[in-house]
């Protein structure tokens, strides 16, 4: 093993938009949502206004698909002034069965990266969001099998990370996060004193994205893809 990651006995993965498609699923919700409520208001102010209902919302609802749909029909409700048909509300639920009912497709190099990694490594599965959705991708994945611990967290801050290293008996040296979002996967990590790894998916949430300077002189590595993980393990 490369002397960088020599120390390492434990390796988290992110599951969303690391292990499996999920943001897309979102970006065409939201198309979806703005094309229901065109007579109202542009597809951009839509847009605007209802990350502004998420982030208002994020600390009652959590995230995750419900979270978001509960956004979507109170934005609504303030779009239309209260005069938005039962039958649009449908749709707006609708819209979020759908996106419950999404199948799980992999990103490359996913279940062979865990097959090998498994065999050297304790991996565990770090994530957060919706507990009933995550454990429904995390059945329909199959991937279930490879992980020693699976972890919700209701945010993935450095206090959530250090509870869960705790619980789990794990030293911040031992332990290396890969993830998608620097904002929730990586510089955290860096500020507990773990070691992280950037794998940058082609959509990020507004609410994941970090300016130059909040990453500035952090250290982690970034990959294209889990295909490159074991070879920068060693």
């Amino acid at each position: 093993m490369k002397r960088e990651f020599e120390h390492i006995k434990v390796i988290g993965f992110d599951a969303d938009d690391t292990l499996w498609v999920n943001e897309t699923y979102f970006r065409d919700a939201e198309l979806e949502f703005a094309r229901l409520l065109a007579s109202y208001e542009t597809a951009n102010k839509i847009d605007q206004e209802l990350f502004k209902m998420e982030m208002k919302n994020l600390e009652l609802y959590g995230y995750g698909v419900k979270g978001f749909v509960l956004s979507m029909v109170e934005m609504a409700l303030e779009l239309s002034d209260h005069t938005i048909s039962v039958e649009t509300i449908g749709k707006i639920l609708d819209i979020g069965k759908a996106m419950l009912n999404k199948p799980v497709e992999l990103l490359d190099g996913v279940e062979d990266t865990l097959k090998e990694l498994s065999q050297t490594h304790r991996l565990i599965l770090v994530t957060k969001g919706d507990l009933l959705d995550q454990e429904r991708k995390l059945e329909k994945s199959n991937l279930t099998s490879y992980f020693h611990h699976i972890e919700v967290l209701s945010d993935k801050q450095t206090t959530n990370y250090m509870g869960l290293l705790s619980h789990l008996d794990i030293e911040p040296s031992e332990f290396l996060m890969v993830g998608n979002s620097l904002k929730s996967d990586i510089l955290p990590i860096i500020e507990i004193g773990a070691k992280a790894i950037h794998v940058p998916f082609h959509t990020t949430w507004l609410h994941e994205q970090v300016s130059d300077q909040q990453k500035k002189d952090k250290e982690y590595k970034t990959i294209s893809s889990l295909n490159e993980l074991r070879g920068v393990l060693g």
